[in-house]
């Protein structure tokens, strides 16, 4: 028998019409082969068996809770500049490597207990169901309603309590992971929104050249910017410390100057404000002579520096801040202390 023929026993067979079409018989040649005998495991027959499994899944779900412990554990010891050399991957981040392990095993151990628990516990019999509509009728849904019910019975989950219960404090502790990083969203503000590097006895050095300043280096309609002493650009945190102690500096003459305050903070006419507008932070560096005023670059708030820096423009909250100044026995300008109120934008804790 040639393969050709063989090939054609296995073909449904066909009958011909009498108008000489073919129609192929109503046969379903492929038998259905049904679904294969259950075989019970062997925590279905040993109930100490059944116990091992119990216990193994509880000590995943405890490891899980152990290292989420550790993961808040590690964000707080672990400082952020912290090296360690870990073996083959070479020197890493302490604090990220830990976070990593610790996070990753908390994760796994809950995943690996919950499919030990469903593999070895849980029913493992296989339940076929045919298609219904969408919209279910009432039988149905006391149908569904009934076999939640055998299936939470046959979880054995209100029977086997320590895995319950250790799943419960798995899952509640594994969220405090994510509670915890808002923690590193930055750094606590604590008050230095409210300090600035100017403190008693700090001298006025000129940005330019890096020199103290002396009352005579200020002429009248010059504007001058200052930094503390102490202060240089190659330090790590220079940008950070100058957006609030930047500092401009003009000489105004005395009886021109309408605020009192501002007058007695003064030394003859030479007035110290901060350079960073109260708006949104932008340095202030267009000063008028004329009329004292200076303009923020960015949205124009404007402000006079013959009366206490007040706003007479623009969408700026409050008054630029004013430094009080004297000079010393070497005839050098210094500060008299800081910033009597938080320098730039306002904030929500001002006040």
């Amino acid at each position: 028998m040639s393969s050709q023929e063989k090939s054609e026993e296995n073909l449904p067979s066909v009958q011909e019409t009498e108008h000489g079409s073919v129609a192929v018989a109503d046969e379903n040649p492929f038998a259905d082969p049904g679904l294969p005998p259950h075989e019970h495991r062997v925590q279905d027959i040993d109930e100490r068996a059944a116990r091992r499994s119990e216990r193994a899944v509880a000590f995943l779900f405890t490891l899980s809770m152990l290292a989420t412990i550790g993961f808040i554990a590690s964000f707080v010891s672990f400082p952020v500049d912290k090296r360690v050399y870990i073996f083959p991957i070479g020197h890493i981040s302490a604090l990220n490597f830990s976070l990593g392990m610790t996070l990753g095993l908390a994760l796994f151990c809950i995943g690996a207990g919950a499919v030990h628990w469903a593999r070895t516990l849980m029913s493992d019999v296989e339940v076929a169901d045919e298609r219904h509509p969408i919209e279910a009728e009432p039988e149905v849904k006391a149908k569904v309603m009934a076999d939640f019910k055998a299936g939470a019975a046959e979880s054995q989950f209100g029977r086997r309590k320590l895995i319950r219960n250790t799943m419960f404090g798995a899952l509640a502790m594994v969220p405090l992971s994510g509670v915890v990083l808002l923690r590193d969203l930055g750094p606590l503000p604590e008050d230095k929104l409210r300090h600035t590097l100017w403190s008693k006895g700090k001298l006025l050095v000129n940005m330019n050249t890096n020199e103290p300043l002396r009352p005579s280096d200020v002429q009248v309609g010059s504007l001058t910017f200052a930094k503390p002493e102490g202060l240089e650009e190659h330090d790590h945190d220079f940008q950070k410390e100058i957006a609030k102690a930047a500092l401009m500096i003009v000489r105004i003459q005395p009886e021109n100057i309408k605020d009192k305050q501002e007058l007695e903070w003064s030394h003859e006419g030479v007035v110290a404000y901060s350079k960073i507008c109260t708006h949104v932070g932008c340095p202030i560096s267009l000063y008028e002579q004329q009329t004292h005023h200076v303009l923020c670059p960015c949205h124009q708030s404007t402000f006079d520096l013959s009366d206490g820096a007040r706003v007479i423009f623009g969408p700026a909250g409050h008054a630029l801040p004013q430094l009080r100044i004297r000079v010393n026995e070497e005839g050098y300008l210094e500060a008299l202390g800081d910033f009597a109120e938080p320098v730039g934008p306002a904030f929500w804790e001002r006040g």
